[in-house]
């Protein structure tokens, strides 16, 4: 054989060698890189702008997706003792986890302090939060600072009669908190009186009104579903809904089909409400949207010291999250509502939502 022919032979023998052992390689990681999906097929997702790659901490856990057909569904949660103190160190023998009543088998397990946050913003700037607007932008400025790490990126939604994007997806707090003091209150105090009754002060786009749900159901849809790994929505508000062309169960759909955890902040200036002949009944409808999503509501009324307290507790759970991953023993991606339940076999209080959709798309 000429020489040429030999040394083109031997190049094509170890190209076929190299291609073979990326290959091996390849189906070798495979098993462990599927646990980063939220509750939707593994499909590797396009990096945001400002996000770096980590691969620090010590996880049980991939950090990683490969495009696979498999179901993994994924849960993000805290584990508390009865007075309410975060329990760390806990591993996945201290579990048990059961969708629709039936068990499952936990297959990836980790503390996911250091994935990866995305964070929706919303702040009520109806004429009912006039009291408590400026408190709301100073201590939810300093929280953004204190919880935002490289990797993390976050978002401003502002609601009154309608919703306004303040600021898309950043990880620069200065431009986050310049978002928040954009919000405005939407309605003229300069003659006083009870915000659009006659005589008083009248919304500046009219009419007057607090879609709540709506702004729920915007976040989650429009911006939350289309990220992966951990999320969560912090609603700075009273919790009264006004206006809204959406119902509370729609906000809560939207927001579980976007695995988003979500806190409200409850913030009013109660004794204003009961001196205009207003009543305040908001919580009810924030404790069921928070308890099927995972978060919690956390009243602070106008006191600066309890709302910095409450952003300081969710910047805890956030950064002390356990990380469970299993796949269903219920196959069947047909958009139903599977009920969860994660299970402490030492009794301590889970801290997690109530379920998901099993749905066939990346985002829900």
């Amino acid at each position: 054989m000429p020489s040429s022919d030999l040394m083109r032979s031997s190049i094509s023998k170890l190209l076929s060698f190299s291609c073979l052992g990326f290959v091996l390689a390849l189906l070798a990681v495979a098993p462990a890189v599927l646990a980063r999906t939220g509750s939707s097929s593994a499909q590797t997702p396009a990096q945001k702008p400002d996000q770096k790659n980590d691969s620090s901490g010590d996880q049980q856990g991939p950090t990683e997706t490969l495009k696979v057909n498999v179901k993994v569904v994924q849960l993000f949660f805290n584990v508390k003792d009865k007075k309410g103190a975060l329990i760390p160190n806990l591993t996945k023998d201290d579990f048990e986890i059961f969708e629709d009543g039936k068990p499952q088998t936990i297959k990836y397990f980790s503390a996911e302090s250091n994935l990866p946050l995305t964070l929706g913003i919303l702040i009520d700037s109806s004429g009912s939060q006039q009291n408590v607007l400026d408190m709301e932008k100073q201590v939810g400025g300093s929280f953004l600072s204190q919880i935002l790490r490289d990797k993390d990126e976050a978002f401003v939604i502002s609601f009154d009669i309608d919703t306004e994007l303040l600021q898309d997806y950043t990880n620069d707090v200065h431009r986050l908190k310049a978002a928040l003091n954009k919000a405005k209150i939407n309605v003229d105090h300069a003659s006083g009186g009870i915000p659009g009754i006659g005589g008083g002060p009248i919304p500046n786009r009219n009419p007057a009104g607090t879609v709540l749900y709506d702004a729920v159901y915007l976040s989650s849809h429009d911006m939350l579903a289309k990220e992966i790994g951990r999320k969560a929505m912090i609603l700075l508000t009273d919790g009264q809904d006004e206006g809204s062309k959406l119902k509370i169960k729609d906000a809560i759909e939207a927001a579980q089909k976007s695995d988003s955890i979500v806190y409200v902040l409850l913030c009013a200036d109660r004794g204003s409400y009961f001196s205009m002949g207003m009543s305040y009944n908001g919580e009810g409808e924030m404790r069921k949207l928070t308890e099927q999503t995972g978060g919690r509501v956390i009243n602070v009324g106008n006191k600066f010291e309890k709302l910095k307290e409450a952003f300081d507790q969710i910047a805890n759970e956030l950064r002390s999250q356990y990380n469970i991953g299993y796949t269903s023993t219920n196959d069947k991606l047909d958009g139903s509502y599977r009920k969860l339940e994660i299970k402490s076999k030492q009794s301590y209080k889970i801290q997690s939502r109530a379920g998901y959709y099993a749905t066939s798309h990346e985002g829900n």
